[in-house]
C-alpha cells in the first residue's frame, strides 16, 4: 500500500542520515514524542486535529497505533460512539446507511500479507500472535512511575479494548519495561481482557477528573491545540450542527451492539456482550486519514 511505501522509503532515508552523519549520539529516527494529525470530516468541512505521543509513557500503544495509521487501518472510519466527554472510534464504518464492524484481525492480517509490519506483544500460550497491545496503565502493571506526561484531561488520546464480560483466559505478554517489574523477566503471563486493546481508541473532551479511567486504560498522547482545533474547531461545528435540529431530533442513533464478534477466542466471539452506541447517521464524523508526521 501507499502509506507503507512512504514509510519504507521513510527507513531508507532515517539509514541514510545516519551512515552520512556517523553522529554517536544519533539514536536513529524515533523519537520519544512522535506527531501526528487525525483527519476528520464533518458536515462537508475538514478538520485536522495534531497530536504529540508518548513513548515515555505507553511505548508499545504508540507503536502499535503508529504501524495501523501507516497501513491505512483508520482510513474512511467514524466515531461510532458520540458522548458528551468522549469521541470513540477507530473500528466502524457506516456502509448503506448502517452501522458496520470491521474484522480487526482479518483486515490486519491481510494488511501484514500486502507488506505492512505489526510489532507484536501479545500472543496465545501457544505462541499464535494475537495483533493486539499489552495495555500499559496502572492496574495492568505499569506503575505510575512509569507515567510522567499524559492524564485524562482535555484532548487526551486513549487507547481502549472493549468489555469482555467473564472472560479471565491467559495470554503471554512482552512487558514494554523490559521485565524490570517482573523479576527481569520481560514476557508475563496475564490475563488476556486488559491485554487485547486492538485499533479502537478514543479522544477524552472534558476537563472533569477521570481517576479510574487512568487506571484502566492507556493514555498515549495529547492534543496539540485543544482550544483552537477541538473546542473551537470540530466539537463548535458539531454543536453548531446540534441547535439547527428540531427539539424532537436527535443528532445520534442509540444502536445496541453485540462486543467482541471477531475475537479470536470463541469464548468471546459467541458471547452476548453488548453495549449501546450514541451513532451520528445522518451527519457523520468521519475520520478520513491518520497521518504520521514525526516518528
Amino acid at each position: 500500500m501507499k502509506k507503507n511505501l512512504f514509510r519504507r522509503l521513510g527507513t531508507v532515508i532515517c539509514t541514510a542520515a545516519v551512515s552520512v552523519s556517523a553522529l554517536a549520539m544519533f539514536a536513529g529516527c524515533s523519537t520519544k514524542h512522535p506527531e501526528i494529525t487525525i483527519n476528520y470530516e464533518f458536515d462537508g468541512k475538514k478538520y485536522a486535529v495534531d497530536y504529540v505521543l508518548s513513548r515515555n509513557d505507553a511505548p508499545q500503544t504508540v507503536q502499535h497505533f503508529i504501524e495501523l495509521a501507516n497501513a491505512g487501518f483508520y482510513d474512511g472510519t467514524i466515531i461510532h460512539d458520540y458522548r458528551s466527554s468522549f469521541l470513540y472510534g477507530g473500528g466502524y464504518k457506516i456502509e448503506n446507511g448502517e452501522l458496520t464492524e470491521i474484522d480487526y484481525y482479518s483486515t490486519v492480517k491481510t494488511l501484514e500479507e500486502e507488506g505492512n509490519t505489526f510489532t507484536q506483544s501479545v500472543w496465545t500460550l501457544d505462541d499464535t500472535p494475537l495483533y493486539t497491545v499489552y495495555g500499559e496503565f496502572f492496574s495492568n502493571g505499569t506503575r505510575n512511575q512509569y507515567r510522567t506526561e499524559n492524564y485524562h484531561k482535555a484532548g487526551a488520546l486513549v487507547m481502549y479494548y472493549t468489555d469482555k464480560g467473564n472472560y479471565n483466559g491467559d495470554v503471554k505478554v512482552l512487558r514494554a519495561d523490559g521485565g524490570k517489574g517482573n523479576g527481569g523477566n520481560p514476557y508475563q503471563e496475564t490475563k488476556y481482557p486488559k491485554n487485547s486493546a486492538t485499533s479502537l481508541f478514543y479522544t477524552y473532551t472534558s476537563t472533569a477528573s477521570q481517576g479510574t479511567l487512568d487506571d484502566n486504560y492507556s493514555v498515549f498522547g495529547m492534543a496539540k491545540d485543544y482550544e483552537g482545533q477541538l473546542e473551537n474547531g470540530l466539537l463548535k461545528a458539531i454543536n453548531d450542527y446540534t441547535k439547527t435540529l428540531a427539539e424532537d431530533v436527535s443528532f445520534t442513533t442509540e444502536i445496541n451492539w453485540r462486543l467482541n464478534r471477531y475475537e479470536p477466542f470463541e469464548a468471546l466471539n459467541k458471547g452476548d456482550i453488548d453495549a449501546t452506541f450514541n451513532v451520528p447517521l445522518e451527519k457523520q464524523i468521519v475520520i478520513t486519514s491518520v497521518k504520521v508526521n514525526k516518528y
